[in-house]
């Protein structure tokens, strides 16, 4: 039952949060009402209409992609991090059950580590090459 239900929990958090990381990579003004040209829309209104958006490079694309499946990740630790949490406060004083929970929580907060890093990495790799084609 308690396996059953981290599933069903872990799977609609990471189909949430895919759907919310790759909203950003889209350009949604082609959906939007503005008429970007017109002046008398307040620029705020715009800019999220994406009236200002440059364009689609492959760098800001792949990175985009990246940041999302990194986000993902990310997600995922957290989730587990917590998961981990819930089963060592749950474990009712079994050795086992706390080992387990302890091993996920550190192996959870390691790949937390992990992703930060590669976050860090593949966004300074994108801005470098930027730089270098500019």
């Amino acid at each position: 039952m308690k396996s059953t239900l981290t599933k069903t929990i872990t799977a609609i958090f990471i189909g949430l949060f895919t759907f919310l990381s790759f909203a950003p990579i889209f350009n949604l003004s082609a959906y939007a009402e503005v008429d970007c040209s017109n002046t008398n829309v307040p620029e705020s209104v715009r800019e999220a209409a994406g009236c200002f958006r440059s364009e689609n490079t492959i760098p800001s694309v792949v990175q985009g992609i990246l940041n999302a499946v990194i986000s993902i990740i990310g997600i995922v630790a957290v989730i587990y991090i917590i998961i981990g949490g819930v089963n060592y406060m749950t474990s009712a004083g079994d050795a086992d059950k706390i080992k387990k929970a302890k091993n996920t929580i550190k192996f959870a907060v390691i790949g937390l580590i992990i992703v930060i890093f590669s976050f860090v990495i593949v966004n300074w790799t994108i801005a470098a090459i930027g730089n270098a084609t500019n």
